[in-house]
């Protein structure tokens, strides 16, 4: 993963056409539409449709190359992906029963916990937030520390995901309450992008690779008033270097009824995990669709490989950050605020390995 000081790294401008992480099934890449990734007709036995809260982003990369490797239907399943706009509407998929399975940030299963429902993490992709908050070129004369913001307005993913509650967390951080500023949903990839560029937004919480192509489309590295990509920054902002937050998570009834689909995915997902610290950027992004790269191959590799360090190694959680993960949501969100979290119940290591 890159250091500030890298943000110039650039990606060639034919990227902002594929990295859209919600499109219609006319515009978005394969296997990212309404009808998922997979075609074969499979059975209740083996069906699984996971719901991705942005593909594109390279927090999911791991989810969408499990498919690509073939590894979920080595584990015997026919798993479906289908492509959402952001983290918070990949939940509400899930729990209106569009979707089995989740990818998307931990931290949802103690909002939910929150509101007397059972949601439980089973497999960690990703132990960086990774999620970067940037000034919109229109004001980066005018904005250069975070209380600058008061009364601005703040582009997310969608409201209620995690890029809304790093947006949240910030205030709090800042002694700044957390409606100082307003958030509008602008989608991840070519949208979020476009949001900033064009100044539709004053700020912007934003994930790679859409940061690299900000930098190119503006033709220099955007200012950065926080950054969660590499340890060492997760552990100047929260205090600990693991916070979970790409993950599977399901409903926990669905966990009860489906033991063998989530153990089977959960070992798909950390033999992709074993797979990637065993290639290289250039390797991996071979084998993502090709639609991904936009046409510049080795500059989608370069920054594949910079992400390398900051995935999980064995899909396994553990209590530090999942506490360093509830103690985030306390402060920024006022559904969690002032309620006890049975916090060994949103996450299980049990579907890991064996």
């Amino acid at each position: 993963m890159r250091t500030p000081h890298r943000l110039v790294a650039v990606v060639a401008v034919p990227l902002l056409a594929v990295v859209a992480a919600c499109g219609s099934p006319q515009s978005a890449p394969p296997g990212q539409g309404g009808g998922g990734a997979t075609g074969g007709g499979g059975n209740a036995d083996t069906k699984v449709t996971i719901g991705i809260g942005g593909q594109t982003l390279l927090t999911y990369l791991p989810t969408t190359l499990a498919q690509e490797l073939g590894y979920y239907k080595e584990a015997g399943l026919d798993v479906s992906l289908q492509d959402l706009q952001g983290g918070s509407k990949a939940l509400t998929a899930m729990i209106g029963g569009s979707t089995d399975v989740t990818s998307g940030y931990y931290e949802h299963t103690i909002q939910m916990q929150a509101k007397n429902q059972q949601v439980k993490a089973f497999a960690n992709l990703n132990q960086s937030p990774g999620v970067v908050l940037v000034v919109a070129p229109k004001n980066k004369d005018a904005v250069s520390k975070v209380g600058d913001l008061q009364g601005k307005n703040i582009g997310v993913t969608a409201p209620g995901s995690s890029t809304d509650m790093f947006v949240k967390y910030l205030l709090n951080k800042n002694g700044l309450p957390l409606d100082a500023a307003s958030v509008s949903g602008i989608g991840a990839g070519s949208s979020a992008v476009a949001a900033v560029e064009k100044g539709q937004v004053d700020a912007a919480v934003m994930l790679e690779p859409d940061i690299t192509v900000l930098a190119k489309r503006i033709g220099s590295a955007p200012k950065v008033l926080a950054d969660t990509r590499t340890h060492q920054q997760v552990q100047a902002l929260y205090g600990t270097q693991t916070w979970p937050s790409s993950s599977f998570y399901a409903k926990s009834d669905w966990l009860q009824q489906n033991p063998e689909k989530a153990k089977k995915l959960a070992n798909a997902m950390t033999k992709t995990l074993t797979w990637i610290q065993q290639h290289s950027g250039e390797e991996i992004a071979a084998k993502m669709p090709a639609n991904f790269n936009g046409g510049d191959a080795a500059q989608y590799a370069k920054v594949v490989g910079e992400l390398k360090e900051t995935l999980s190694k064995d899909g396994k959680f553990t209590d530090a950050g999942a506490q360093a993960v509830l103690k985030t949501q306390q402060l920024a969100n006022p559904e969690v605020k002032g309620k006890t979290i049975d916090l060994a119940t949103t996450y299980t290591n049990e579907f890991v390995g064996g």
